[in-house]
């Protein structure tokens, strides 16, 4: 019993801990790979700091000079954002309405499953066209095709080119799919306003790098670059805020490793609370079967071939043990995976791993016990009434 609750343990650590590290890359790559966030800093008022992205310190202006002058860098994509209100006919949803470039699918690795994406001459002529996620997709159009149709973003009509490849939801459990993309220049100068295009402020400018290799030189040369561009004084702090995604995400990811190993380790005390109880069983069964053990020395059976007999029962105890353990574990994954909607993976390597330290637990804990009914003589075995 111990040893079953042991590998049941283990197995289900393991495959909630693989599960959720599984969901963690994913949703790292759905990101997009080697990223570098730009976005503004914070304003202070009087003797407030109002947090970041309060001061409209990023711009166009410094996404190009981004572009131009800081080697290393794929795609450079400035975009600005605001939730408005998107209608289709009688069907309306509150959504983000996304300024991007076409760059900005460069660096996101976000391709459409309909239809076609933004392309430049959208960008030079500022058109009126828009790329739906497939959430605004779903509520707009149910499972009708929008491309070709017409929706308003805060009352400015935009036809629909396209409908992006569903991401699925962000590290921080955002959806993804819950956009509408549209032209950069539109978004500035025919939607949010003509402040927006006057000062050409930006939300935030996503970088995707080359070679992860060249992230942290790349950061650097950001900094310095802006901090130029602004003319900061060398005491004066950043006036922008300059992240690294990839940093970001491969720190959660190491954090869950690192949990799902101390509870792995925390679960296999119960295998080692089971080999403690193997181990007494059969120094109970050495004492009740000396006589035995004694008939079976005398008729030529030699020490080995006594141990090899405990140790036989030790491992038949575990090997069983760990086998309905695996059984068990299994089923308590997928319980804990509906109940609480965590994703779990049971991997061939972690049943093996658990059913190898079940055999383990087995040897080492019959060990001793086989030991000692070895040394027992034939004569003083057969004595014992």
């Amino acid at each position: 019993l111990g040893v079953v609750i042991g590998v049941a343990s283990v197995i289900a650590v393991l495959a909630v801990g693989t599960g959720t590290r599984e969901r963690i890359i994913a949703q790292i790559q759905s990101l997009g790979g080697n990223l570098i966030l730009v976005s503004p800093g914070s304003a202070r008022v009087g003797g407030a700091h109002l947090g970041a992205g309060a001061r409209p310190s990023i711009t166009l202006d410094d996404a190009q000079a981004i572009g131009r002058e800081t080697p290393g860098t794929i795609a450079v994509a400035p975009s600005v954002f605001r939730r408005l209100q998107v209608v289709r006919g009688n069907a309306n949803w509150s959504t983000t309405a996304q300024g991007v470039t076409p760059a900005y699918f460069t660096a996101r690795e976000w391709g459409v499953d309909r239809g076609r994406s933004l392309t430049w001459s959208d960008m030079d002529n500022a058109a009126k066209v828009a790329l739906l996620g497939e959430t605004v997709a779903k509520r707009l159009f149910a499972d009708a095709n929008p491309v070709g149709e017409l929706v308003r973003v805060a009352e400015t009509p935009f036809l629909v080119v396209g409908v992006l490849r569903a991401k699925g939801q962000s590290s921080s459990g955002a959806d993804q799919d819950d956009k509408v993309m549209i032209p950069l220049s539109t978004a500035m100068s025919r939607v949010f306003g003509a402040g927006q295009a006057r000062l050409r402020s930006l939300n935030y400018v996503m970088v995707k790098v080359r070679d992860a290799d060249l992230m942290s030189m790349v950061e650097d040369d950001i900094t310095r670059l802006l901090r130029q561009r602004h003319r900061l004084a060398s005491d004066a702090p950043d006036d922008f805020v300059v992240r690294n995604l990839a940093e970001v995400q491969s720190r959660r990811a190491e954090a869950s490793g690192l949990l799902t190993f101390w509870l792995t380790a925390v679960a296999s005390v119960s295998l080692v609370v089971g080999g403690i109880s193997i181990m007494n069983i059969l120094l109970v069964s050495v004492s009740e079967r000396t006589r035995e053990i004694g008939l079976r020395m005398a008729v030529g059976a030699k020490r080995r071939d006594i141990a090899r007999q405990f140790l036989a029962e030790a491992l038949a105890l575990s090997l069983l043990g760990g086998v309905a353990g695996l059984g068990l574990g299994a089923a308590l994954s997928w319980a804990v995976s509906a109940w609480a909607d965590i994703p779990v993976s049971i991997t061939p390597g972690g049943l093996f791993l658990a059913l190898g330290a079940a055999l383990i637990t087995g040897v080492c804990s019959g060990l001793f016990p086989a030991l000692k009914a070895a040394r027992l003589t034939p004569i003083d075995a057969l004595r014992v009434e």
